[in-house]
């Protein structure tokens, strides 16, 4: 099932919408929030700065997954909503690489 949610979003076989607005401005951003305020959990907790760094950027290739399968899908989509899902979605990655 897991192999079937990746597999789908890379070969464009998920609507742009969806995979844009569901995928990775709501999903990904609470997987982003989630992973920081844990990441922050254990600052406070004095665990060692590797694991807390290790934490707050696990979610990293998943974002940029979601990023390139949005380039991908806005390639056989075309358009002037494609291209503005593309300018977001590099936005949306570089947010989420520095917060």
């Amino acid at each position: 099932m897991r192999a079937d949610f990746f597999r789908s979003r890379w070969l464009g076989r998920v609507p742009l919408d969806r995979l844009f607005w569901r995928d990775m401005v709501l999903a990904g951003t609470v997987i982003n929030l989630a992973s920081s305020v844990a990441a922050l959990i254990l600052l406070g907790l004095k665990l060692p700065l590797a694991l807390v760094l290790a934490v707050h950027f696990a979610p990293v290739p998943y974002n940029i997954f979601l990023t390139i399968c949005v380039w991908r899908t806005v390639e056989t989509s075309g358009g002037a909503k494609a291209s503005l899902i593309m300018l977001g979605s590099a936005l949306w990655l570089i947010a989420t690489a520095v917060v």
